[in-house]
């Protein structure tokens, strides 16, 4: 071995070299370290063969190293210092000496220096080459009969310790045919404890490979283990200790595993186990008592071990002990365990459903060629998806009941995920389909060619506009890549405008028959409209309730006094003293409300879900009516003015669903007034989970106090409702409602099966059910069981949202978050391999949590989130229309095609209108930038429509603010994607069974009917040069805080990968950052920090990407709302409610107009007083209360 080394001269301050090689050990600076290095240098000699009597001088040169190694801790310092090869010279004469005596020197020198700071140094002994050395010395040892005990002792001990460092250590063992050696040993010795324990540890090392463990399980290691642990002696537990965790690490092994199997020993280590739970009475034994634990953890990974496992009686004892131990907080590592090995050996249940396909079926017109839909279709009819008996899984448990947030932590993405080549990412701007077949969204954009003569204009311009056939030539206007310029303005001065664009101004009439669809207008002012007048009327408008119609005729828009008791007297409950029923009437008159759930107006049948059936408390009936004839108000002054009892239902009557609803929940009805109080993030208990599982655990346990009853059952239309008092009764039959089934466990505790996605067989997360005939003082447990994602909000912090029908009639008609003992894990229900996409065992989760009622007879309803259903969004933009100042708020509301179902998609255009129909001002209204904004896509994310109903309403105020934006944008606006998914309940796609944010690449017209003209409204823009300025899509989060933003850059997705983004000679516009930047510094609930401009391969057909990369929208965004809180800012610690996802539509309109001001230098001339407006609005809640008039 070529080594170094260096001697400290005292009269010589300079490095003296050896002539020979020297041994680099820094410079002495006392005279112990010059000991040191003068004894190591004396042993390097020895080493070379120039010294005489090597032996007895190696042996007395490391004996005295040995003896300051273990005196001086500065000495062990010294050997493992960076540059020190003090350690390659004594593993030197370890390789190299032959004398026994300089060996077990050597072996205990190693050893004291490893045992301080053992990690980084035992790290530096395997890099020299130490195990290696290790090893040959080891073989070389084992042929002397008999072998050296200590030298075993000593060589067994110092391989344990670096063996974990070193992750070849179990092939090298393997290779240099030393494998075996400690396996004999304990065989040979299994009376000397000394000796066994190190090659306990060795083999355990041994044992973490697998080849290793199957080659020692041949061997006998396994009935070898057996006969080493036992039951409860205080004699010998470090050899038991490590025993067992040899054992557990060689039971990983499949092989070995059926070999314990086999033998029985399975039972043995339950009754060892039970043993030493017995007898460890102060628990000063719990590191053994969790070592046969890992034990059965280990063998239990196969299915063999978990048959065996319940046919020894393991639930029960595991179950019984753990349940002892939980009075004793530091016994929880053996509860936890207990816990996850009676969860995996539950047996695997099947859901109780006949199929988990939906329970509604839609015909698609179109099957798609392939994807899990076309699977559907392609399985036979009599094939059983719900559970495959070939399902096991045998892979390790690696699930951890540490309760922790490291899923809540932010993960942008991930890095196998995102898009690496930089052809893909490039924006390649293209139409994508034939021009002359993009003139059909023509018509959707009437504001480029309206030139607003006949309209009553007031301004002081002298000059009116007068159309000039003679002049041609587009308007120019800023987008996406130029920004909106005083020499834009000036370029446009003086030249006439067409109409329309001269390449498409044909007339629409060759539109495809899918787009002739009726056009719902609502009532607008005639002069907006005499050039439309030859549109029909769509039916569902004819069929309008005329009193409605005459009661918004006679609302005065100029008094708000009058508006505040106009909807204080929208709804009004009628109640009789003597009956039980409560009776809805509206005061506008409503006369097709009627008691009992019957038909609300004739040739439909639509009913107020059963609570006139089931009657209020009868205590509080009698305290609050003395006489027949009382009227109790509702009061509903602080519900926003888009909501009108009677419009909703009228709204319902024109709505398409499936199932067919014909029952109107009362929330939807009533409408919703956020709650006077603070709602913070839920803190988690201690162990509330683990006692969940227990509970679940019981039920194989003690079956018989199982009760296991069908309460509720969409596949079986006979299940009657339960007449017991004591007994819940459940619906979800109304829009937007999704409850499939509902099994009664215990007397208060339900099982609840949530509805697939129709035309498909998962996404399982949105619910909204009513559940009625509680009693107070009660806790009701609801498991809902057949979730899907791996984790939820719901372990950190968020509740469920429930409505009290009653607390509405004691005017508190609002959504609260409820619940205790929150919590979200896996259970003991699987999917099979068919519907998990060919993986097998995949499990289903619970959510869990348990509601005390307030009131007796209530009628409650339960939400994902707060619903926002079609129905609602309907009557929002029915009232938005009504309410505005026509000559103030350029209003439109189109269909922009019909989806599956024969729903609606409505389009929404909001601009100022023009000053006067003079040039200088119809020439700023048609250049004005377009924003283009959509949202509930998925329909579980109903956040996204109240942050819509935020920006809607802000848009339509009369704010100036409000009016300065209007003034600067004209906004497009999609605000339901997919109605056809809000109606019917489902949690992420469409009637198709496909999500339909991963279909903008190529969108199919009889599929995804919104998503292809949602992007065709897009590409007409494109193709006549007027890209938005901003495209935002509105989402909902279900695992992070906050509310955040995507966005698409280049640069930082090369910035996240090997790629170097310099060097592809890129040039990006940083102005994608600019609006959420604005965002987090006027939005409370936003956060900077969440955002990511990462553009990823499974995100390359969402909205935000296609629209980026083909559209060729720079400032293209998902922007994503919570649905649990914030942990940051204003709201930090609470969760979200409507205010705040209101207030969060609303800030992203001010974000726009602060946008406008920093791309426009024009802009800065505006009044003060305008931006003391502004700046006042970013201080304050943005709530949207009033309306233009």
């Amino acid at each position: 071995m070529s080594v170094c080394w260096l001697t400290a001269d005292r009269s010589f301050r300079g490095r003296k070299k050896d002539p020979g090689r020297t041994i680099q050990m820094g410079e002495a600076s006392n005279s112990q370290s010059s000991r040191t290095m003068s004894l190591l240098s004396q042993l390097e000699k020895i080493n070379l063969g120039s010294v005489l009597g090597e032996a007895d001088n190696a042996r007395y040169v490391t004996s005295k190293i040995l003896h300051l190694v273990q005196s001086q801790e500065k000495t062990r310092k010294e050997m493992t210092s960076k540059g020190s090869t003090g350690i390659e010279v004594i593993l030197s004469t370890l390789e190299n000496t032959k004398d026994p005596q300089t060996m077990l020197n050597i072996l205990n020198i190693l050893i004291e220096v490893i045992s301080v700071g053992g990690g980084r140094k035992a790290n530096i002994l395997v890099a020299k080459g130490g195990t290696q050395i290790l090893l040959q010395l080891l073989l070389t040892a084992s042929k002397d009969s008999p072998p050296n005990e200590e030298l075993m002792v000593l060589l067994h001990t110092l391989l344990a310790k670096i063996g974990p460092k070193d992750k070849k250590i179990g092939m090298k063992a393997r290779i240099n045919g030393a494998l075996n050696i400690s396996l004999n040993l304990v065989k040979q010795n299994l009376q000397n404890h000394r000796l066994i324990l190190p090659c306990l540890q060795v083999l355990r090392v041994y044992s973490t490979s697998s080849v290793n463990a199957v080659s020692l399980g041949k061997n006998g290691v396994v009935e070898l283990m057996f006969k080493i642990i036992g039951p409860f002696s205080k004699k010998n537990t470090s050899l038991m200790k490590v025993a067992l965790d040899t054992l557990a690490a060689l039971l990983k092994s499949k092989t070995n595993a059926r070999r314990a199997v086999d033998r029985g020993y399975v039972q043995v280590l339950l009754t060892i186990y039970v043993d030493w739970h017995r007898h460890d009475s102060r628990h000063r034994y719990m590191l053994i008592r969790k070592g046969v634990l890992q034990c059965i953890k280990s063998v239990t990974n196969i299915k063999l071990g978990r048959k065996a496992f319940i046919d020894a009686n393991g639930m029960k004892i595991l179950y019984n002990t753990s349940q002892e131990c939980l009075a004793v907080r530091t016994l929880d590592p053996l509860v936890n365990t207990s816990s996850l090995i009676m969860r995996k050996c539950f047996p695997k249940n099947r859901l109780p459903l006949p199929t988990i396909k939906s329970a509604f079926h839609f015909q698609l017109p179109v099957i798609p060629a392939s994807g899990p839909v076309a699977q559907l279709y392609n399985l036979p009819p009599d094939v059983d998806d719900v559970v495959d008996e070939s399902d096991d899984n045998d892979d390790a448990e690696t699930e951890s009941e540490i309760e922790t947030e490291n899923d809540d932590k932010d993960q942008h993405f991930k890095n196998d995920d995102i898009e690496t080549d930089i052809n893909k990412l490039k924006p390649r701007q293209e139409l994508g389909r034939p021009l002359e077949e993009l003139k059909m969204y023509e018509r959707f954009f009437p504001e480029l060619s309206e030139n607003f003569q006949e309209c009553d204009l007031v301004s002081k311009e002298p000059k009116p506009f007068i159309p000039d056939a003679n002049l041609s030539g587009p308007i120019v206007v800023p987008t996406a890549g130029e920004e909106y310029s005083a020499e834009t303005k000036q370029s446009t001065k003086g030249v006439a405008l067409k109409e329309s664009n001269p390449v498409l101004t044909e007339e629409y009439n060759r539109r495809p028959a899918f787009l002739e669809l009726p056009k719902k207008d609502s009532v607008k002012d005639s002069s907006l409209h005499q050039q439309n007048d030859q549109r029909n009327l769509s039916p569902s408008c004819q069929c309008l309730n005329q009193e409605i119609v005459k009661g918004l005729d006679r609302m005065s828009l100029q008094s708000s006094a009058k508006n505040d008791q106009y909807y204080s007297t929208a709804c009004v409950i009628t109640k009789e003293s003597k009956t039980s029923l409560t009776t809805l009437a509206c005061s506008n008159p409503c006369e097709h409300v009627s008691p009992c759930g019957s038909s609300l107006f004739e040739g439909s049948s639509v009913h107020l879900g059963k609570f006139c059936c089931t009657g209020v408390d009868s205590e509080e009936e009698d305290s609050r009516s003395s006489s027949s004839g009382e009227q109790v108000m509702l009061e509903v002054s602080d519900v926003s003015p888009v909501h009108d009892c009677d419009l909703y239902i009228e709204m319902v009557k024109t709505t398409k669903s499936i199932p067919e609803y014909s029952e109107v929940a009362y929330p939807d009805y009533f409408g919703h007034i956020p709650p006077p109080f603070k709602e913070p993030i839920l803190e988690r208990l201690y162990g509330v989970q683990r006692t969940k599982i227990s509970q679940d655990i019981e039920r194989l346990i003690h079956q018989n106090d199982i009760i296991d009853r069908v309460v509720y059952d969409l596949d079986n239309l006979s299940c009657l409702v339960p007449e017991e008092a004591d007994v819940l009764k459940f619906n979800s039959k109304f829009e937007s409602g999704n409850l499939r089934k509902v099994i009664q466990i215990r007397k208060n505790e339900y099982d609840l099966i949530l509805n697939s996605d129709i035309n498909s067989n998962h996404y399982h997360q949105w619910f909204y059910f009513e559940v009625s005939g509680m009693k107070t003082g009660i806790g009701y447990r609801f498991n809902i069981i057949n979730c899907e994602k791996s984790n939820s909000q719901f372990n950190y912090g968020m509740q469920p949202l429930m409505y009290s029908v009653q607390e509405a009639l004691n005017s508190r008609p609002c959504w609260t978050r409820v619940g205790t003992d929150i919590c979200y894990y896996k259970n003991h229900f699987s999917r099979s391999s068919i519907a998990a996409g060919g993986q097998k065992g995949k499990s289903y989760y619970t959510i869990t949590f348990t509601v005390t009622f307030q009131h007796k007879d209530d009628v409650c309803y339960f939400a994902y989130h707060y619903p926002y259903t079609y129905s609602t969004l309907k009557m929002h933009l029915q009232k938005l229309e009504s309410m505005h100042n026509p000559q103030q708020i350029y209003f439109r509301q189109d269909v922009l095609c019909e989806t599956l179902a024969g729903n609606s998609c409505p389009l929404v255009t909001i601009t100022a209108m023009p000053e006067s129909n003079y040039y200088e001002h119809i020439c700023q209204f048609r250049n004005r930038p377009y924003v283009f904004l959509s949202a509930r896509v998925h329909p579980g994310e109903t956040n996204a429509s109240w942050v819509m109903k935020g920006t809607l309403e802000y848009l339509m105020s009369n704010n100036p603010s409000a009016q300065c934006l209007r003034e600067s944008y004209i906004f497009k606006i999609i605000p339901m994607l997919n109605p056809d998914g809000v109606i019917n309940g489902n949690h992420r796609c469409s009637l198709s069974g496909e999500d339909l944010n991963r279909q903008w690449q190529n969108p199919n017209p009889d599929l995804h009917p919104t998503i292809y003209h949602a992007k065709g409204l897009l590409q007409y823009l494109a193709a006549i040069k007027r890209l938005p300025l901003v495209y935002c899509d509105y989402h909902g989060h279900s695992r992070k805080k906050n509310v955040f933003m995507y966005g698409c850059s280049i640069k930082e997705t090369m910035w996240h990968t090997n790629v170097n983004a310099a060097a592809c000679d890129l040039m990006e516009d940083p102005c994608y950052r600019v609006l959420p930047k604005i965002l987090s510094q006027t939005a409370p609930a936003f956060c900077m920090g969440s955002c990511s401009f990462v553009v990823e391969k499974s995100k390359e057909s969402t909205a935000r990407v296609v629209v980026w990369r083909e559209i060729g929208v720079q400032r293209s965004y998902t922007m994503e709302s919570t649905l649990c809180g914030c942990d940051q800012g204003k709201y930090k610690g609470l969760q979200i409610g409507t205010r705040e996802l209101e207030e969060m539509g609303a800030k992203f309109c001010v974000g726009l107009l602060r946008l406008k001001r920093m791309s426009s230098p024009l802009e800065y001339s505006l009044p003060s007083s305008l931006l003391d407006i502004e700046n006042e609005l970013m201080e304050s809640s943005c709530k949207v209360t009033s309306f233009s008039h």
